[in-house]
């Protein structure tokens, strides 16, 4: 015999000698005379004291029998009540216990044990006893398959308990025992815990915990899952999303092209999306991308606010070159920059696969370049193919064609005013503009003189409330605007819930005991061992 079961031998022997001279020094005391004594021994209830406790624990079950309707069982029980026990106790006991749940049994089973009846097999009773001295090696004999909350109990680790006997715990086992299981890896994905839970709560929970992307709206609410419902809000473009000082809050900013907080949310994101940012930066000195970068169209303002182009951009790379063509050549034609616009919008008219509303917008800048150089005619060709494209267009060939019926030296200036004041035409601000430039340019004597003509024609189309004699562009702000997207290919993937529960639970571990005790009713007998017999073998 090894050492561990000797010493529990020794106290099963030392727990049932204390047991009977508790017996002998109570029989006095307790009003309960030998004949009634004796009629309980033969049902496996041996002493004055454990008859008292027999009445005790008959008297909870006789409610249990009432509420489960089983007749026969409650007259057995109320026939043992009135010191009549018989042969029917131990199988009514059993019947009982068989539709009570596991803490009746477990609570049942351990005040049999405590009293020392002899309702359980021996194998029953070495198992209980090692369970009730928290001895869970013993708990679980080799010879035989234990059961699934013996063998929780009995494995040295989360990580060593036998993956075949999930089944088995995972409709009962407590939640922070689960969580156990969980971060040791002997619980994951395709054991599909949740599918066992019937609390939703703890379904939810699980999925969280192991299957993020299938926890829905609804349930994330209900967990008060805030990254989930942040995470959600931002791929969903919720303007209401509040400020939390987290990722979110920087690839908002990011969306909206602010580049001072790149480094910061490098700190925030993890290394494969890092490295994806990274690509996005060093695409910024050469103005190209690859192909997963520029379909992000969220990504669009921050490298709009990052690329500065040295040369004229080639629109037939990606949309967004060609959106980036097309801004460039409006901007360098408000900055009165003709070489570089003209070169620029060459490589916009040559694209004929743009988009409709570009491709108009390419085509009005190049009738307005020729405008400038006086080359009417081609500049009426090019605005008679787009007139049906906008109204605008259709205004700015009347009024080319009513210049072509002027004389050149009576021509008034071609260039549109407020294009040289650097704003979109019609812009209301213009005054503003004016002032600032007049005092950036002071010293400029040819920069002042176009200002001040560029205001007198303003302010003279605005007495008049007369407009026609100036070149509309753009035709239409819209084509010009960047997409106003989150970067979803920035976006962190969901991180499983962290673990709501505390972690090796004695409380979670209590509740894993009292069920390896309620699985060792099948050891409740029909008949009692027989006094003698347990005096000799009842060990560990």
């Amino acid at each position: 015999m090894s050492g561990e079961r000797a010493e529990a031998v020794a106290r099963e022997r030392e727990r049932l000698r204390v047991l009977r001279e508790r017996r002998e020094a109570q029989s006095a005391d307790s009003g309960i005379d030998g004949f009634t004594v004796r009629r309980w021994r033969k049902v496996g209830v041996l002493g004055a004291q454990a008859v008292s406790r027999a009445h005790a624990l008959l008297q909870q079950l006789v409610v249990l029998a009432h509420d489960a309707a089983h007749d026969a069982a409650h007259d057995a029980l109320t026939d043992a009540l009135r010191d009549e026990p018989d042969d029917r106790l131990l199988p009514a006991v059993r019947a009982v216990l068989e539709r009570a749940d596991p803490t009746a049994i477990a609570a049942t089973l351990t005040e049999v044990h405590a009293g020392g009846f002899l309702w359980l097999s021996e194998a029953g009773e070495q198992r209980l006893t090692a369970l009730t001295a928290g001895d869970h090696t013993l708990a679980v004999p080799g010879s035989e398959d234990p059961s699934a909350a013996s063998a929780l109990l009995a494995a040295e680790s989360s990580a060593a308990f036998p993956p075949r006997m999930l089944p088995r715990v995972l409709p009962w086992i407590p939640l922070s025992v689960l969580d156990d299981l969980i971060d040791a890896g002997t619980v994951g994905p395709e054991h599909q815990p949740w599918q066992y839970r019937a609390e939703e709560t703890d379904h939810a929970y699980l999925k969280a915990r192991l299957v993020p992307d299938q926890v829905t709206d609804e349930q994330a609410s209900a967990l008060q899952w805030t990254a989930r419902e942040r995470r959600s809000a931002f791929l969903a473009a919720d303007a209401s999303l509040p400020s939390a000082g987290d990722v979110y809050d920087l690839l908002e900013r990011v969306a909206d092209g602010d580049a001072s907080v790149v480094k910061q949310l490098e700190r925030e994101l993890p290394r494969d999306l890092v490295l994806r940012l990274r690509r996005l930066l060093d695409g910024v000195a050469v103005g190209n991308w690859d192909r997963d970068i520029w379909e992000d169209r969220g990504l669009w303002r921050l490298i709009f606010a990052l690329w500065e182009p040295k040369a004229a951009v080639n629109p037939s790379r990606s949309p967004l070159h060609a959106l980036m063509a097309l801004r460039q050549a409006y901007d360098l034609l408000c900055m009165n920059d003709l070489p570089r616009a003209s070169a620029q919008i060459d490589k916009l008219v040559s694209y004929e696969a743009a988009d409709p509303a570009c491709r108009a917008e390419a085509l009005n800048f190049h009738a307005y370049t020729l405008l400038l150089q006086e080359e009417l005619d081609a500049a009426g060709m090019i605005l008679e193919g787009i007139r049906d494209a906008h109204e605008r267009a259709e205004s700015n060939l009347l009024m080319v064609r009513q210049r072509q019926a002027v004389s050149r030296n009576d021509r008034p200036a071609a260039s549109n005013p407020y294009l040289d004041l650097g704003l979109p035409h019609g812009a209301p601000s213009w005054t503003t503009r004016y002032r600032d430039l007049r005092r950036e340019h002071v010293r400029d004597v040819d920069m002042s003189a176009r200002l001040n003509s560029a205001m007198k024609r303003i302010r003279d189309a605005e007495r008049d409330e007369e407009w026609s004699g100036f070149f509309v562009l753009p035709l239409d702000l819209d084509a010009f605007e960047l997409p106003d997207e989150v970067p979803v290919t920035l976006v962190p993937p969901l991180a499983p819930l962290t673990r709501r529960t505390a972690s090796h639970s004695p409380e979670g571990l209590g509740l894993v005991r009292q069920r390896a005790v309620a699985d060792l009713l099948p050891h409740l007998l029909n008949a009692p061992r027989r006094p003698d017999r347990n005096a000799r073998t009842h060990t560990p």
